[in-house]
C-alpha cells in the first residue's frame, strides 16, 4: 500500500520495540513521508524509543506518561511549537498488571481495574482533547488499537477485555463529537501478535496456534499488516470511515468457535 503523506504529521504513543504494533504503524506512516512524534514513558524506555525514532526522518521524541496530565499538556505544546499542526494520532497505549491477566475475572482488584482503565481507555479521551486544536479542519484521523477480547471472553484476558470494550465505546462517542470538526476516530482490532504486552497474557502461545488453525486465512497476522491498515485509516482512502472497529485478524472474528 502506498500513498503520499509528505507534509503530514502524526504522534505515535506506545512504541516499545521493533515487535510492537505501534512501531509497525509508525513505519508504515513514515515510509509514506509523514513526520512523527514518538512518546515514551520513563527513562527505561527512552533509549529504545529514541533509537527507533532515529530511523524515521524528521521525527521528535518526547516523554509522556498518560496518567500525568501535565506531561500530556507539555507534549502537545511541543508538537504545536515543532509541527504547528497534527494530522494523525496513533494511540497504542495499554496496561494491566500481570497478576490481573490470569485466573478468574471476579478476582480483579479495584486498583488493578482502575489502572487498566486509566491507562488503556481514558488516555484516548485525554489525548484526543489535547489533539483537537491541532487537528481541527485538517481531516485528521485518530486511531487506537483494540482486540476481540473486548467483544468475546478470551481466557486470561480478564480486565483488559473490559477495558477494550470501553475503548471501543469511547471510539464511537469520540467519533460523534469530533466528526463535525472533520476528525475521524477508529479502532483496529488486531489478531494476536507476539509483542511485549502479549507476553503477559497466560496461554498466549496456545491462542496463536488455535487462531492459525481456525481463521479463514489459516494463519496469524503480522505487524506489517496492522501497520498498513493504520496507514489506510490515516489517509484519504478512509475519509468516509469513522466510529468503526476494523478487524485485522485473518478473519478469525467471523468464526463461531
Amino acid at each position: 500500500m502506498t500513498q503520499d503523506l509528505k507534509g503530514k504529521t502524526g504522534i505515535i504513543l506506545g512504541v516499545a520495540n521493533k515487535r510492537s504494533i505501534a512501531w509497525a504503524c509508525a513505519s508504515s506512516l513514515a515510509r509514506e513521508g509523514m513526520r512523527l512524534c514518538f512518546t515514551y514513558m520513563g527513562e527505561r524506555m527512552e533509549e529504545k524509543v529514541r533509537a527507533l525514532a532515529s530511523e524515521c526522518e524528521g521525527s521528535i521524541v518526547l516523554e509522556c506518561d498518560v496518567t500525568k496530565p501535565e506531561q500530556i499538556d507539555a507534549v502537545f505544546d511541543e508538537i504545536k511549537e515543532e509541527f504547528g499542526f497534527l494530522d494523525t494520532v496513533v494511540h497504542a497505549v495499554a496496561f494491566a498488571r500481570r497478576e490481573e491477566l490470569t485466573g478468574n475475572f471476579f478476582d480483579t482488584s479495584k486498583e488493578g481495574y482502575m489502572i487498566a482503565h486509566e491507562v488503556s481507555v481514558y488516555s484516548l479521551t485525554a489525548i484526543s482533547r489535547r489533539a483537537l486544536p491541532l487537528m481541527e479542519g485538517r481531516e485528521g484521523s485518530i486511531i487506537t488499537l483494540s482486540y476481540i477480547g473486548g467483544e468475546r471472553v478470551i481466557p486470561n484476558y480478564n480486565v483488559m477485555g473490559i477495558a477494550k470494550a470501553a475503548l471501543e465505546a469511547s471510539v464511537r462517542y469520540l467519533a460523534n463529537d469530533l466528526g463535525p470538526k472533520g476528525i475521524r476516530v477508529n479502532a483496529i482490532s488486531a489478531g494476536p501478535i507476539r509483542t511485549l504486552s502479549a507476553s503477559g497474557v497466560s496461554g498466549f502461545n496456545t491462542m496463536l496456534d488455535e487462531i492459525a488453525t481456525k481463521a479463514p486465512l489459516r494463519r496469524n497476522v503480522t505487524q506489517e499488516e496492522v501497520g498498513d491498515t493504520c496507514l489506510f485509516l490515516a489517509g484519504k482512502g478512509s475519509r468516509g470511515i469513522t466510529g468503526t472497529t476494523i478487524f485485522v485478524d485473518a478473519g478469525y472474528h467471523i468464526m463461531g468457535v
